[in-house]
C-alpha cells in the first residue's frame, strides 16, 4: 500500500502584521489572531488536497510560546500529518521573521535568525464528502 500523496503536504503564508491589529500594550496581538492565520493556510490546503476550502472542526495542543507584536512579519506554516475519510490533521506553526526595532528608529526592523516560533497546534479540518477523493 503506498503513502497517501497528501501526507507531507506543506503550505506556508507570510504576511506583515498590521498595527491596527494590536490589542495590548506593547503593540501585542492577541491570541486569536494566530489561530486566525490557521485557519486561513488550512484552507488553502484544503483547496489544493480536495478542491474545496474545508472547515475546521477542532484544534489540540494550542500552545503560544511568544507574543506575536504589530509590525512583526509572520510565516505561517501547515503540514498534513494524518489523512482520514474527510478529515485532514494538520500541524500548525506561526513563526515571526522580522521584528521591528522602534528603540532605533520608527521605522526600524530586522530578519530573526533563526525566526521565533510563536505559535503551535494540531488542527483537524474536514471536507464535504463529495469534494473528497476518496467519496
Amino acid at each position: 500500500m503506498t503513502a497517501d500523496p497528501r501526507l507531507g503536504l506543506r503550505v506556508v503564508h507570510r504576511r506583515y502584521v498590521p498595527y491596527s491589529h494590536a490589542h495590548y500594550a506593547g503593540n501585542l496581538v492577541d491570541g486569536a489572531y494566530s489561530l486566525a492565520c490557521f485557519g486561513d493556510v488550512a484552507t488553502e490546503v484544503c483547496i489544493r488536497t480536495d478542491g474545496d476550502e474545508g472547515l475546521f472542526a477542532s484544534y489540540t495542543d494550542v500552545q503560544f510560546k511568544a507574543p506575536v507584536r504589530a509590525g512583526d512579519v509572520i510565516e505561517i506554516e501547515a503540514e498534513v500529518v494524518r489523512v482520514g475519510n474527510r478529515s485532514r490533521t494538520l500541524h500548525l506553526e506561526l513563526r515571526v521573521i522580522a521584528r521591528g526595532r522602534p528603540e532605533l528608529s520608527e521605522s526600524a526592523a530586522q530578519l530573526l535568525e533563526p525566526p521565533l516560533v510563536a505559535t503551535t497546534a494540531t488542527g483537524t479540518v474536514v471536507v464535504p464528502a463529495a469534494a473528497s477523493p476518496a467519496g
